[in-house]
Order: C-alpha cells, then structure tokens, then sequence
C-alpha cells in the first residue's frame, strides 16, 4: 500500500526541486495552460527557467538555448542538486561563443521533465502526483511551452535558438512554427525525425524502468520509492550511445578496474563497467524515471516532415531564418547523414544555411565539450549575426 503523504522538507532532492525549483519560475494559471498535442490542456503550466545576461532596450538580443534529453535550465550556472557546473557553461557566459556579455541567454526546463517545469514528478490541484496520469508530451508541445515564456519576457523575437541532440530538434521545430520569431538558428547533432535504431535504444531504457518492481505502474511517489535500478541501466544504455569506439578504446580499452587478474565472477572486472556503473548511479540522484519515459518517447515521436504532409523542406518554405548546422564525425547516434538531410531540405527551401562537420572521436556527446571548430563555428556564426542586426559589441 502507498505510504502516506511525504512532507516537502522530507522528500528526496530531486523531487524537491521538480516541485519547488530554486531558480527562476513563471506559472500560468488554470485560464492560461497548455494545449498539447495528445489532446490534453495543461493548467496550471509551471515553466523553471534560468536567464544570464541583459536584455536590451529594444529586446533584440535574446538567445534561447534549448536542453538536451537529461539536461536542464542550468546551462552556465551550477547545478541545485549535483553541485557541479552547468552542463554548458564552456559555450555560454561572458566572452565565450554565446558572449553574455552581449546576449540575454534564457533556457529553460522542458515540461515534462523534472526540474521544475510541469512534468509527471508535478503534483496536480488535488495534490498528488501526476505521476503516468501526466499527458505525454511531444516536441512542439516543449517548444509552445518555451513560447508561453518568450511572450511572458515581452521578447517578440527571437536573435537566435541553438541546442543538441533533442535540443536540436526543439531548434527545428521553433524554426518550423515560429519562423518569424527566430533571426538565427542552430541545430547540432541532431535530426528532424528519431530512426527505428534510436527508438529501439530508448525502448530498452524505458522497459528497464518499468520493470523495476519500485515503479510501481509509475505512482512510486506515493510508495515513498524509486526505480532506480531501472533507471541506473537506462542510463548505461543510453550513455554507450553517446560516445564512440575510439573515445572508449582510447579511454578504458580492456583495461582491469584495480585488479592484476580477472576474478572469474560478475563484478566489475573492467574499467568501462565501473564506468557505466557510475553514471548509471549517479544519474539517478538527479533525474526522475518518470520524466525519463516523457522525454524519450516525445524525442520518438519527432517527425518533422510528418507535419508538412511528409516533405521535410516544406517546414522551411519562405523562411528567412538563417542557420548553422553542425555534426560530428563520430556520432552514430546522429550521424551526419541525418543532418546532412536537414542541410539539404534547406536548401529545397531556398534558406540561408551553412552546414559544419567536426572532426572529431568524441561521439554524440562531443556538442557538450570543449572543441575549438565547434565553438569557432557557432561564435563565429552568432558574431555575424549579432553585427547585421547591429547588435552592440561587449564593451
């Protein structure tokens, strides 16, 4: 039987901060929710956001920086849960490629997810938890929320939107549905529709989490538990997708985990499980299951063209938003042939595009790193904007 109700200064961290987020929050009321694309109006809509720099008089040099699957608002501040610095702040804060110095940078939590905008981990006006009861969310459904808030901040347009991976996609459907609110956009890593391999990837995350026995059909809120075993191999599955064979070999090859010989057992005999294992566990520290299941099934459900009777370059037609994409050599998650394919529907649409692929062995998760073409490419990009506009120089 579920426990009873757990007071606020008992729960766990990260649901405490999925309710009661420490940074900055915009709530819209019951009169003012969400319509989302399963059917379902969201209301009450919580946003969680966090914004670095200074919006100008004239509110023209707003940057929205769109996360990826297990990332969050805290893109260049530290982390409310782990501590650890924001997963970005390499790209964005004062002189770096997204100078903030020059740029109001808003990003903030995707609904759905679970630090601090409106997702499952949420408590509905009854009380309790919206746990699977939360409707299933999509991309344009994360994108019209990221709206709500833009219009909340009096910007009408946007100077640029630029994310990876599912912060990519979030970039090509702002693209799609707002063209006249996006100067500049930059999708990275990232495609504009989820193959049946990455479906198949998340399907085995997703399965693993629900059959932990403490996912309770996805109320363990009310259990007082947590899948987390479930969800720590979720995280190792996905996580392998995100680097490549060289970054691995060159990092843990067959490397022992402080042993001379292997012990003929199921421990962690070499460095690479050791290494899974702890990203499985520490992901779980922060992240809810339940969100888990939300983010990648909207990141599955993704198909851009699908929206414009199949024709990818239809969701572009007459778009006069610039855009800069960027893959990796080594990324097998999003290869650069799905990007390539979005270079090329662009050009269909006669957009104004450059189109970048980083040498690297880094893998998929090379677009969180410090690689002088990636930020060359995107400081370079967002410089050339910033001066067509006449958008002033940091001082």
């Amino acid at each position: 039987m579920p426990q009873s109700s757990i007071t606020n200064q008992h729960l766990p961290a990260a649901l405490k901060e999925a309710r009661t987020p420490s940074g900055l929050v915009v709530r819209f009321g019951t009169d003012d929710g969400l319509q989302m694309a399963a059917g379902a109006k969201l209301a009450p809509l919580q946003i969680a956001y966090q914004s670095y720099g200074t919006l100008n008089a004239d509110k023209t040099n707003a940057v929205l920086v769109c996360h990826a699957l297990t990332g969050d608002q805290h893109v260049a501040t530290q982390n409310p849960i782990t501590g650890k610095s924001g997963w970005w702040d390499s790209m964005v804060g004062p002189g770096k490629p997204i100078d903030t110095n020059r740029f109001f940078v808003i990003c903030s939590n995707v609904i759905g997810g679970c630090m601090g905008s409106s997702g499952p981990a949420s408590e509905t006006q009854e009380g309790t938890p919206y746990g699977l009861g939360f409707p299933v969310v999509t991309i344009r459904d994360m994108v019209n929320a990221q709206a709500k808030l833009v219009d909340y901040l009096g910007i009408d347009r946007l100077f640029a939107v630029i994310g990876g991976s599912m912060g990519g996609m979030q970039v090509l459907q702002w693209a799609a549905s707002y063209p006249d609110r996006v100067f500049a956009a930059v999708p990275i890593a990232t495609a504009a529709r989820h193959t049946s391999q990455n479906i198949a990837f998340h399907e085995v995350g997703r399965q693993a989490v629900m059959a932990d026995p403490n996912w309770h059909g996805g109320d363990y809120y009310s259990f007082g538990t947590r899948p987390t075993k479930g969800l720590a191999v979720a995280r190792m599955a996905a996580h392998i997708t995100y680097l490549s064979e060289g970054a691995l070999h060159r990092k843990f090859g067959r490397n022992l985990q402080e042993r001379e010989d292997v012990t003929f057992g199921f421990e962690a005999d070499f460095q690479i499980e050791s290494y899974l294992r702890h990203q499985g566990m520490s992901f779980v520290d922060r992240f809810d299951a339940n969100s888990y299941l939300y983010m990648t099934r909207a990141m599955d459900y993704f198909d851009l063209a699908a929206e414009f009777g199949g024709k990818l370059a239809h969701a572009f037609e007459q778009t006069r938003t610039r855009f800069c994409c960027v893959s990796f050599t080594s990324d097998w998650l999003f290869p650069t042939s799905e990007n390539r394919a979005i270079v090329h529907a662009l050009n269909a649409a006669g957009a104004n595009v450059s189109f970048v692929e980083v040498e690297t062995d880094k893998g998929h998760d090379a677009f969180l790193l410090e690689l002088p073409e990636l930020f060359d490419t995107v400081g370079g990009f967002i410089r050339a904007g910033a001066e067509e506009l006449g958008l002033a120089a940091a001082s």
